[in-house]
């Protein structure tokens, strides 16, 4: 058994097919599984269900894929701290953003930091926040920016910005003058809410809970700009981040809510006792320093 055995093993596993795992390996699919059989050999034991169209992992092969993502983490970190060593302020971060804060947070930060470390290139990947922080902890990115909450166990956090949410109500709306409104008033109103794949959606919809109702949802979206659309065509109302306010392009208003007051809190995550190099931490630190 050796590194690659591993190596090509965790990724059929990753990707539950021998083709697409030679894709993204870049060997072809005869070699893998040449490899993966020698490993089974080995060890005697099945470790992969090839009966059904989706490759399974079988008892043993669970077992033995969560000890060698282990020991690739610790072969990576063994080749990032050589590297840090060898060039310093050079490297690569890998970067999970959620759209919204990559609105609030860049260019201008991302520009900043460019100018000061012309040689650390940082590779953005947008994804939701349920993604995000999977995407993490899989340690397929080394920070994600997202919003709380997030598990405390996985996950170290940095705070970088909180914000307040609010009510969002066509030009015609009984609170269209009301500058805020408590949460249980909007009981028997319609919601126009982001899908399940969003943090806001749990947000909003366990605020209403404890406000002592379930939201009546009218309709979810992906896009921001829908959900102002609907709500300027009076389909309902919306709760969302304040900031975002300003890029809906309809005639919408924004009431601030008084009870319970919530915020959107923004965080940068990376996954506990993961090493972080040296690229990865100066954008940390920086991010911090200059974040608006």
């Amino acid at each position: 058994m050796d590194i690659q055995h591993l190596k090509y093993f965790v990724e059929v596993a990753r990707q539950k097919n021998f083709t697409r795992a030679s894709q993204v390996l870049l060997v072809s699919q005869p070699s893998i599984s040449k490899m993966i059989k020698s490993l089974e050999d080995e060890l005697k034991v099945t470790l992969l269900d090839r009966s059904e169209r989706k490759i399974e992992l079988t008892d043993a092969g669970a077992i033995v894929y969560d000890q060698a993502v282990k020991i690739l983490q610790a072969f990576e970190d063994v080749y990032s701290s050589v590297n840090e060593l060898t060039q310093v302020k050079k490297g690569t971060v890998k970067l999970g953003l959620m759209p919204t804060t990559g609105v609030l947070l860049f260019p201008n930060v991302l520009a900043g930091f460019k100018k000061e470390y012309p040689q650390i290139d940082i590779q953005m990947v947008e994804y939701n926040a349920k993604q995000l922080k999977y995407k993490v902890e899989e340690g397929d990115i080394d920070l994600g920016i997202t919003v709380l909450p997030v598990n405390t166990e996985l996950f170290e956090t940095i705070p970088l910005l909180s914000e307040e949410l609010v009510v969002l109500v066509d030009s015609e709306h009984w609170l269209v003058k009301s500058e805020s409104v408590s949460l249980a008033d909007l009981k028997n109103e319609s919601f126009i809410l982001l899908t399940e794949d969003f943090a806001l959606h749990d947000v909003v919809t366990q605020a209403c809970m404890q406000s002592g109702f379930e939201p009546i949802v009218a309709y979810k979206s992906s896009l921001w700009d829908l959900i102002g659309e609907m709500v300027a065509t009076k389909l309902g109302i919306s709760i969302i981040p304040r900031s975002m306010v300003r890029f809906i392009n309809q005639d919408v208003h924004a009431i601030s809510l008084s009870n319970p007051h919530i915020e959107w809190e923004i965080v940068l995550v990376y996954k506990k006792n993961k090493y972080l190099s040296f690229a990865a931490r100066e954008f940390m630190e920086y991010i911090q320093m200059h974040i608006l």
